[in-house]
């Protein structure tokens, strides 16, 4: 594509050199520049992309943009106002508007995003309808399975992405939207079919500081529905505070779900047990019994806002019942570790006060004997949190284990301290290192004992300040069972 055609809505642009260049591929990353490559040097929170637009030269690079570069005889130089901005613009224009092929559906909210997304491509594949999906857990493109590196990718992987699923044949595309990628234009540019919103707790007030700005950068995925050429609908959870002020703010049709009694699609009697999840579903002036093979009372919750989803864009309530019957489990989403034992042992990505209490009270409903919680809390992120998921803790475990979850760049003991400040009694015990940690969980448990893994999920790794190091929960689990007592060298009771 010539360059003059993939600049020429770019809001504020001035270009310095030729226009009429042949621009073969497009990249932020000057490693992934090639020969006739279009440079977009970003500003990052750890890296400033002008300092790679000579590396970025060296391969190849006919032209960059970005924010106050110099102009250069070598090459052409796009100012913009907002590089991120215009990088998801010339992304779109790149990749000829991949999303306007597909059905597209976004999912915000701080839990259950991964599960709702999963749920939404299984009931769309059970009706022939082949989907493509991006978040946190791994990107699916066709047949092909990719690790995910963050929950949504920067605007260029995912128009990359989506022309991608669009030549592979699939028809609908269903993507996690973190409020980090609505804050920074990664999403710019897609109009969606369906947005979904699950709920809002606290996190990443790191980044966004408060929770009203938290809750400002979930909203910007349902107030730019106004301003779309697509006609689409706001698919709300109607039980959450945060969900009936997001309703009340979109100019389209909105659907509401949850427990209660003003929803549009409500679930009640729900029963939960080891082998899933049932409940009665009113729905369009009919009522459907729901059969899910996942546990918990949050996973009525994801899969009301999967089949509100996919009714939303044409799937008959009824199908969706049914698809959800065979639904797949999700990695590292309240996961049974493989144990032989008269115990058991569950792995959760919950790392918010709110997801621990779902996740716990769920495992309450399930009548252990006793419930041991092993959890941490990531390093350089929000603080404020951490003393509350300990509070969490002591009220619904019989006994927690703190122990590290990714420290980062901060001193796993430091952030224990922290941790410690929640909890009121003495029902816990501290081990720094997490393999030694869920050591100790497994050899404590007994017959009825349920233990819970939390914090970690589906990742495979812990990242440290200057290295990371493979680690995967489950796996971990798997070998504490093998071991004997013995080997383990605790003894059982706390």
């Amino acid at each position: 594509m010539l360059l003059k055609y993939l600049i020429q809505n770019l809001q504020g642009a001035t270009v310095t050199g030729p226009t009429e260049l042949d621009i073969a591929h497009i990249a932020y990353d000057s490693r992934r520049v090639k020969p006739g490559s279009l440079f977009f040097a970003l500003r990052g929170e750890k890296a400033d992309g002008r300092a790679y637009v000579e590396p970025a030269i060296a391969a190849g690079a006919v032209a960059v943009l970005g924010e106050d570069i110099p102009s250069d005889p070598r090459l052409a130089v796009i100012n913009v106002p907002d590089a991120r901005a215009a990088m998801a613009d010339a992304a779109a224009a790149f990749y000829q508007f991949p999303a306007q092929r597909l059905k597209m559906l976004g999912v915000t909210g701080t839990n259950g995003k991964t599960t709702t997304t999963f749920l939404i491509k299984h009931i769309c594949e059970k009706e022939m309808l082949r989907c493509g999906l991006l978040g946190t857990v791994r990107y699916e493109i066709g047949d092909r399975i990719l690790p995910a590196a963050r929950t949504t990718p920067e605007s260029l992987d995912v128009f990359e992405m989506l022309s991608q699923m669009r030549n592979t044949g699939c028809k609908a595309a269903v993507m996690e939207v973190s409020s980090h990628a609505l804050s920074q234009n990664r999403v710019r540019g897609i109009e969606w079919d369906c947005a979904v919103f699950t709920n809002l707790t606290q996190d990443h007030l790191d980044y966004h500081g408060t929770m009203e700005k938290y809750f400002e950068a979930k909203s910007l995925l349902f107030t730019s529905l106004a301003a779309q050429k697509k006609k689409a609908a706001a698919v709300v959870n109607g039980d959450d505070r945060y969900g009936q002020r997001l309703a009340r703010m979109c100019a389209g049709p909105v659907i509401t779900y949850g427990l209660g009694a003003r929803v549009d699609f409500r679930a009640t009697d729900v029963k939960t047990d080891f082998s899933g999840t049932s409940y009665h579903l009113d729905a369009a002036g009919k009522s459907f019994l729901v059969r899910l093979p996942l546990i918990g009372r949050f996973n009525v919750y994801n899969s009301l806002a999967a089949i509100a989803a996919a009714s939303a864009i044409g799937i008959e309530v009824r199908h969706a019942v049914v698809a959800l019957a065979s639904a797949p489990h999700v990695p590292g989403r309240l996961e049974a570790a493989p144990v032989k034992r008269q115990f058991r042992v569950f792995v959760d990505y919950a790392h918010t006060d709110d997801a621990l209490i779902n996740v716990m009270k769920t495992l309450r409903e399930l009548s252990p004997n006793r419930l041991i919680v092993l959890f941490g809390c990531g390093g350089n992120r929000d603080k404020a949190k951490r003393p509350k998921m300990a509070a969490a803790v002591d009220e619904l475990a019989d006994w927690a284990i703190i122990t590290s979850d990714n420290p980062r760049k901060e001193e796993p003991e430091a952030i224990i301290e922290d941790i410690k400040k929640g909890f009121r009694g003495r029902n816990y015990e501290v081990i720094a290192d997490r393999r030694e940690a869920i050591f100790r969980a497994v050899a404590m448990a007994q017959p009825r004992d349920i233990v819970l893994l939390a914090g970690k999920g589906h990742e495979t790794y812990q990242e440290f300040a200057d290295h990371t190091v493979p680690f995967d929960d489950v796996h971990v689990a798997t070998q504490a069972v093998e071991a004997t007592p013995m080997e383990v060298g605790y003894k059982k009771e706390p």
